[in-house]
């Protein structure tokens, strides 16, 4: 886990948290005036983080939906209650007036995973030596990509990347798109702010997981070097995770455990 003010910032505005307990990650990029930003992304962590250490032990799996687990439910619903808490310091406090903040949250449960992201902070997955952004990023340039006006290419050159169409805080409602996938022994999972992902193509950032698979701490500041190198233009933060062995292993593991106590 990583996280730089850049080569051109004077403050970060970014925030990363874990709770290594629960299999919990998170990454949020915050935007808005002097310091505003900070606020934003530091009081997302912190409010996801609570939610889902007070939820979790007690959630249920009869109530998942037709759509999604209940895991994922509460990561929406720990976003949620964090938009409406920086929306409404945002609202109510000149300072911070016009703040908010992009967020991406994982979650490790039952040999899958669990993702929330709000914004174009990202998620990408390593796996067999490929790498897949996991995360759709909520962008202008992604929305016009996705409605053909411009190739990738071309969007690169011709729009702004820094623009987002989702944030939390911004508007009164937020939409939280969630995803839940398989996980796999050997998976590599990176989270990102676009200080990283702006900057350093997704090829190079498969080759160093890949060369720095074995220590993750490296990987992550290696990446973070690579940004700057690249001209550090924004708040650069990483956070690294590798599945071990199954999650099914760890708990007959503890189960073997807790009986020979």
């Amino acid at each position: 886990m990583q996280s730089d003010v850049g080569r051109v910032r004077t403050n970060n505005e970014d925030a990363v948290g874990a709770d290594d307990q629960l299999g919990l990650l998170i990454l949020a990029d915050g935007m808005g005036g002097y310091k505003a930003g900070e606020v934003a992304s530091g009081m997302t962590v912190a409010s996801v983080l609570e939610t889902v250490r007070k939820r979790l032990p007690q959630l249920r799996d009869d109530h998942d939906d037709e759509d999604h687990s209940a895991h994922a439910l509460l990561l929406r619903e720990a976003l949620e209650a964090a938009h409406t808490s920086v929306y409404h310091v945002s609202r109510s406090q000149k300072q911070c007036e016009g703040m908010g903040t992009t967020a991406v949250v994982l979650l490790f449960k039952d040999d899958c995973i669990a993702v929330a992201s709000v914004g174009d902070s990202r998620l990408y997955r390593l796996r067999d030596r490929e790498i897949q952004q996991v995360t759709r990023d909520h962008s202008l340039v992604q929305e016009l990509i996705d409605r053909g006006f411009y190739s990738e290419e071309e969007a690169e050159q011709k729009v702004a990347r820094n623009i987002v169409t989702r944030a939390l805080g911004i508007e009164p409602e937020i939409q939280v798109d969630l995803v839940e996938e398989p996980a796999e022994v050997g998976d590599i999972y990176l989270m990102c702010s676009d200080g990283l992902s702006d900057l350093v193509p997704s090829d190079a950032i498969r080759l160093t997981l890949l060369q720095f698979a074995d220590n993750l701490e490296n990987a992550a500041a290696e990446l973070v070097r690579q940004a700057n190198m690249a001209g550090g233009k924004d708040n650069v933060s990483v956070v690294v995770a590798r599945i071990d062995r199954s999650f099914a292993e760890k708990r007959s593991w503890f189960a073997r455990v807790k009986s020979w106590l």
